[in-house]
């Protein structure tokens, strides 16, 4: 298992109780999210832990659903990530475990063990959450955007056109073309401004950039 995590202490900390826990193997670990794929290339983990700071939007984990489809995703969820909306846009995006940032090591253990085993696994005090949700009929109903798609979604909300959008990415104007028709279909929207709203509905883009 390998694990993203911005804390050094904490990544030091779940090294350490990985190392002396049988049948888990430690391989490595990252800071910033940035770095996920290539940890995920290189050591090709059956787990990975996210802290779920740094995948609030669950981009990291629909982008590993593509780039590396055997990688189990688990988010540790923060305090102020223990929301059905979160749960939900987690478990949408193709995470399969969840488990409170701030539990037990034992529990993350046993999180890590059965979410390899099982492929999917709530920490019994986040399953209320999840109540009635179906994440294959969430998926099938609106397909999650890859990390560049979002990025030119939330650049769009800003009022952006393709060109400025193009620059502010470093791409071509017809790299964005692409994107946005790509967010369009997957978002099942009729315009640019229609993909706004429903992403605004539902929570895949949260706040008002330009207050």
């Amino acid at each position: 298992m390998a694990l993203v995590d911005p804390v050094p202490l904490y990544r030091e900390g779940v090294c350490a109780v990985v190392r002396r826990t049988a049948g888990v193997r430690w391989l490595g670990a990252a800071g910033r999210v940035e770095h996920a794929l290539r940890l995920c290339e290189q050591l090709a983990p059956d787990v990975l832990l996210v802290d779920s700071v740094l995948d609030a939007q669950g981009c990291l984990a629909s982008e590993l659903m593509t780039a590396a489809p055997r990688v189990a995703v688990v988010s540790l969820v923060r305090e102020p990530h223990r929301t059905v909306k979160f749960v939900r846009t987690a478990l949408g995006s193709g995470v399969r475990g969840l488990v409170p940032r701030a539990a037990e090591p034992a529990e993350v253990v046993h999180a890590i063990l059965r979410t390899h085993q099982e492929r999917l696994y709530l920490d019994p005090t986040l399953a209320p959450l999840a109540a009635g949700f179906t994440p294959a009929v969430e998926a099938g109903s609106r397909r999650a955007l890859s990390r560049r798609e979002y990025e030119v979604l939330r650049l769009i909300a800003e009022g952006l056109e393709n060109q400025a959008v193009a620059d502010e990415l470093y791409v071509s104007v017809e790299t964005v073309r692409t994107h946005v028709k790509n967010i369009l279909r997957k978002l099942r929207a009729r315009d640019r401004t229609h993909a706004v709203s429903l992403a605004y509905q539902s929570g895949l883009l949260t706040g008002r950039l330009n207050p």
